[in-house]
C-alpha cells in the first residue's frame, strides 16, 4: 500500500470518528467501562495468585534429630537430605539456636524460657525447603524413614487444606477472568457494530461505485483501532493511579505482612499493556466483523 493511500485511510477514519460523534462516544464509553471492570478483576486475580504462591512458599519441613545424634551424624543426614531430587535447601538449626528462635516466636512470653540454656530440652533440627511446595508430603515421607530422625513436622493437614484452597482460588480466578474477557469482547464489538450499522448506506454506495473491499475496510480499521485504544487509556490511567496509591499505603502499614501485594513496577504497566492490547484488538475485530456483512452488495 502506498504511503499516500495509507494517509488517506487514516485521515478518513479520524474524520468519521468526528462526524459520528455520539456513536463514537458511546463506543469509547463501552470500551472504557468494560475494560475498567476487567482490569480491576485482573489486578485482583493476579494478586490473589501472588498471595497464594507466597503462602505456599513458606511451607517447610522441620526435622527433629534423635537426641543421640552428634555433629558429624547431623552433617551426614543433612547431605543425604540435600541429595533428594525435590529438596531445594537444608538448614541445620542447633538446639541453642532453636531455643533462641522459640523465645522470639513466643514474644513477651519468651521470658518464661529463661534459664533453660544450661539444660536445653530441645533437640537439634533441620529446616527443609522443597523446590515445589506440593512435593512437601512426598519429601517428608522419605525423610521420616531415615535414621537419626526422631520426629518431623510440616502441618500435614493444614498444608493439604492450604493447597486445596489455593488451587481452587487460582481456578476460579482464571475462569472468571476468561469469562469476563469474552463478555467484554462481545459487548464492545456489538456496540461498535451499531456504529457501523448506522452507516450501512454509506458502505453500500461506496461498493456500488466500484470501491474495493479493502478500500472500504481501512477507514473502519482505523476507527476501531482508535476507539479501542482511547477506551483503554482511561481505565489504564485510573487503575495505575489507584494501584499506586493502594500499594504505597498498604506497603507502609502493618497489613503489608498479612497481604503482600505485587509491587507497582512493572506490574501495573504489564496490566496496562494487556488492557491496551485487548482494547485495540476488540476495536479492530468488532469493526472488521461488522463491516464485512455490508460488503456483500
Amino acid at each position: 500500500m502506498k504511503i499516500n493511500t495509507l494517509g488517506r485511510h487514516i485521515r478518513e477514519g479520524l474524520k468519521n470518528l468526528a462526524r459520528n460523534g455520539w456513536m463514537t462516544f458511546a463506543s469509547i464509553s463501552s470500551v472504557t467501562i468494560t475494560l475498567l471492570i476487567l482490569g480491576v478483576f485482573l489486578l485482583l486475580a493476579l494478586n490473589v495468585n501472588h498471595m497464594a504462591k507466597t503462602v505456599e512458599n513458606q511451607v517447610e519441613i522441620r526435622v527433629f534429630l534423635d537426641i543421640t545424634a552428634d555433629q558429624a551424624s547431623a552433617s551426614a543426614l543433612e547431605k543425604k537430605i540435600e541429595a533428594l531430587p525435590d529438596v531445594e535447601s537444608v538448614v541445620y538449626v542447633p538446639k541453642d539456636q532453636g531455643l533462641i528462635d522459640l523465645k522470639e516466636q513466643m514474644g513477651e512470653n519468651g521470658q518464661f524460657l529463661n534459664g533453660l540454656e544450661d539444660e536445653n530440652p530441645l533437640p537439634d533440627a533441620l529446616t527443609v525447603k522443597t523446590k515445589q511446595p506440593q512435593s512437601v508430603s512426598t519429601v517428608a515421607e522419605k525423610i521420616g524413614s531415615m535414621e537419626l530422625v526422631d520426629e518431623l513436622d510440616y502441618g500435614a493437614e493444614t498444608v493439604n487444606q492450604l493447597f486445596t484452597w489455593t488451587k481452587m482460588m487460582r481456578n476460579v480466578g482464571f475462569v472468571f477472568i476468561i469469562g469476563l474477557a469474552f463478555t467484554a469482547m462481545f459487548l464492545i464489538a456489538n456496540t461498535i457494530k451499531l456504529t457501523i450499522v448506522a452507516r450501512r448506506r454509506e458502505i453500500e454506495i461506496m461498493k456500488l461505485v466500484g470501491a474495493t473491499n479493502w478500500f472500504i475496510r481501512w477507514p473502519f480499521f482505523v476507527e476501531g483501532l482508535v476507539m479501542g485504544v482511547m477506551g483503554a487509556v482511561i481505565p489504564v490511567a485510573i487503575l495505575t493511579t489507584g494501584y499506586y496509591y493502594l500499594y504505597n499505603n498498604l506497603h507502609s502499614s502493618l497489613y503489608a505482612q498479612m497481604f503482600e501485594i505485587l509491587p507497582t513496577n512493572p506490574f501495573v504497566f504489564q496490566v496496562g499493556g494487556i488492557l491496551l492490547g485487548i482494547g485495540a484488538f476488540i476495536g479492530i475485530w468488532g469493526s472488521m466483523i461488522s463491516v464485512r456483512k455490508f460488503l456483500r452488495v
